[in-house]
Order: structure tokens, then C-alpha cells, then sequence
């Protein structure tokens, strides 16, 4: 296996650590930002890898909001409701009043289904 190959087996995984982070991993790799992205413009098979891991922080952000909802947290609550919870009805909008032009705001707190 070439060096180069070595070095983007690893660069994938520091990436996959990192959360995506790319200066992150470029230092762990000992690489530069500039080598990274010549690779992404260069080599179709480790842009594939690398956009493959795109959704790596998204997962563990996702995670990390279902273990605030299970330790009780309201935040998290409303905020996991309001962005996945719209098609029951867990809403939050703006709309302007088109008599006097203001805008005010709706909170929908429950489901249709609670009413």
C-alpha cells in the first residue's frame, strides 16, 4: 500500500474521531488542510469516504439530544417536538396580522389530538 493510501485510511478515520472536524484531523495525520482537500478534488473514492462520514457528528449530536429528553431536560424537549414533532401538530410560527401588518407569534404547544 503507498504512503498516500496510508495516510488517507487514516485521515478518514481521524476524521470519523473528529466528528468531521477537518483541522482536527489534519493534525492528528500530520497533514495540511490544503493536502485534504487536493485528495477531495483528486481522488473520487476518498471523497466518497469522506462525505460517507458526514452524518458521523450529526448522529452524535442526535444522540447526545435523546440523553438530555431522557434525563428530563425541557429544552432539549421542546426543542426535539417543535423540529421533529410538526406533523403532530408541535409547531412554532410567526404570522403578521394582515389587517394592521404586525407580526405577532403562535406557540402550539400540544397535538391536535390533545385538543
Amino acid at each position: 500500500m503507498a504512503n498516500n493510501d496510508i495516510l488517507k485510511k487514516a485521515m478518514l478515520e481521524a476524521l470519523e474521531k473528529s466528528l468531521g472536524v477537518v483541522t482536527s484531523a489534519c493534525k492528528t495525520v500530520d497533514i495540511s488542510r490544503e493536502t485534504h482537500y487536493r485528495w477531495m478534488r483528486e481522488d473520487a473514492d476518498y471523497k466518497a469516504g469522506v462525505e460517507a462520514l458526514s452524518d458521523v457528528a450529526l448522529d452524535f449530536a442526535e444522540s447526545q439530544l435523546h440523553k438530555q429528553i431522557k434525563e428530563g431536560n425541557s429544552t432539549a424537549t421542546i426543542f426535539f417536538l417543535k423540529t421533529k414533532g410538526k406533523k403532530r401538530g408541535y409547531i412554532e410560527r410567526q404570522e403578521v396580522d394582515v389587517n394592521t401588518g404586525k407580526l405577532f407569534q403562535i406557540e402550539v404547544l400540544g397535538s391536535d389530538s390533545d385538543q
